[in-house]
């Protein structure tokens, strides 16, 4: 409900109190005006018009019918405008009481969408962790043979670099034989 429809609401509420008094006002108006009139006749035995020459109380009581017929006619209108009046407010407070468990439920949501935003978070993240985690452990491993093989790398340039050529082994002479003097590698 927007904040123009609150002074609407008012407005309508106190228009239709206003049209309920002046209402009670006709009505007590009419009653008054109906037990004149019974006094009037009952008190009155020889009222009995007399239809040969015009009575000023006969006009008085036309006029008052008259005014009878027109608050009659006016009573109606402002019930009928009352009735409007009253099926606009029961339609404005159903309407009223629709946005009203709207909004709760509204709000609801917007409560339960942090919860919803971090479960659906972590079921997104749970393939992501896995990954991780078989990467590191793929990483752990290369990390090691990587270093066996820089070890290995190492231990041949080392072998290689000291001692320049490799040089043959030959079998020792068996003494006693050949009179050369053996060579031995350093």
């Amino acid at each position: 409900m927007s904040q123009t429809d609150t002074p609407n609401i008012q407005a309508l509420s106190t228009e239709i109190s206003q049209l309920r008094q002046e209402l009670q006002l006709r009505d007590q108006l009419v009653q008054q005006l109906s037990q004149e009139l019974f006094r009037l006749v009952k008190g009155n035995t020889n009222f009995m018009p007399v239809r040969t020459e015009p009575d000023p109380d006969l006009s008085q009581l036309q006029a008052l019918r008259e005014q009878l017929q027109a608050v009659e006619q006016q009573l109606r209108f402002y019930q009928e405008q009352i009735t409007e009046r009253d099926t606009e407010i029961y339609q404005l407070r159903q309407s009223v009481q629709e946005l009203t468990d709207r909004s709760r439920m509204l709000e609801q949501v917007v409560q339960e969408l942090p919860q919803i935003y971090r479960r659906k978070f972590e079921e997104r993240m749970a393939p992501v962790r896995e990954k991780v985690a078989v990467l590191q452990r793929e990483n752990r491993q290369l990390q090691a043979e990587l270093q066996s093989v820089s070890y290995r790398l190492a231990l041949k340039t080392r072998t290689s670099s000291h001692s320049g050529i490799d040089l043959p082994n030959f079998p020792r002479p068996v003494s006693g034989q050949g009179g050369m003097p053996s060579v031995q590698n350093a």
